[in-house]
């Protein structure tokens, strides 16, 4: 593997999880014991090759004091009101201590499910290519509406289901989300940004298990899915 540079893990966590509902975020909803941020961020602290974790909160958030990460390496910013603001906010707290061409691993604060393996697969195939993401193929068959109904099915084949993390070098993601910023795009994920800047980002199958709490139901999901594949 030809990775020199440290690596450094940015977690956007700003988000106040609408679609999920209630008054607590998804991401400090209680989960086997631990929140679900605290599982997002258990494989990085796992890692000695990580050497800092950026949480990107809202300045309104009252609930990571009560967090209380195991580890002087995670430390929380100010993030804002879109994912591409928190990402940009963390990599800019990184300035102090990172060099541009060092690695950011860019993982869903609500996204507990993430296996060591995939992790170690996502680093060794990115750092070769220049960045890549974790993704799964499509399995469903894929319809366009137009109000209401059915106007087309979408040819899933060649399709992934974008996941995190994503991994990028520091000063090449910051640039692509800045170009993003001031051209008005919304870059709902760090390789959208990349794509638009001109990179052709590498896909890293990962597991389809690597789920995002975005509804009630995948709690459950996710509790499943932590017992039965021994992260729990």
């Amino acid at each position: 593997m030809s990775r020199t540079r440290p690596l450094w893990a940015v977690v956007p966590a700003a988000g106040a999880g609408q679609r999920f509902g209630g008054c607590v975020p998804k991401q400090y909803l209680p989960l086997l014991g631990r929140t679900v941020l605290e599982w997002a961020i258990r494989p990085f602290l796992a890692r000695s090759d990580v050497a800092g974790i950026v949480v990107a909160i809202s300045p309104a958030d009252e609930h990571w004091p009560g967090i209380c990460p195991p580890s002087g390496r995670v430390r929380a910013v100010h993030g804002g009101r879109q994912r591409a603001d928190s990402v940009l906010a963390g990599l800019t707290a990184l300035s102090e201590d990172a060099d541009v061409r060092d690695w950011a691993l860019v993982h869903d604060a609500a996204r507990p499910c993430l296996t060591d393996e995939d992790l170690d697969r996502l680093v060794d195939v990115a750092a070769e290519a220049g960045g890549g993401l974790l993704a799964a193929p499509v399995q469903d068959t894929l319809k366009a509406a137009d109000d209401g109904r059915v106007a087309r099915t979408v040819e899933r084949e060649g399709l992934w289901r974008a996941l995190t993390p994503q991994m990028f070098r520091i000063g090449e993601l910051v640039s692509a989300l800045r170009k993003a910023e001031q051209a008005a795009f919304v870059a709902t994920d760090e390789a959208a940004a990349m794509e638009r800047a001109g990179y052709r980002p590498s896909i890293v199958p990962g597991r389809a298990d690597n789920i995002k709490i975005t509804r009630p139901e995948d709690l459950a999901l996710a509790e499943f899915v932590l017992t039965q594949s021994g992260i729990a």
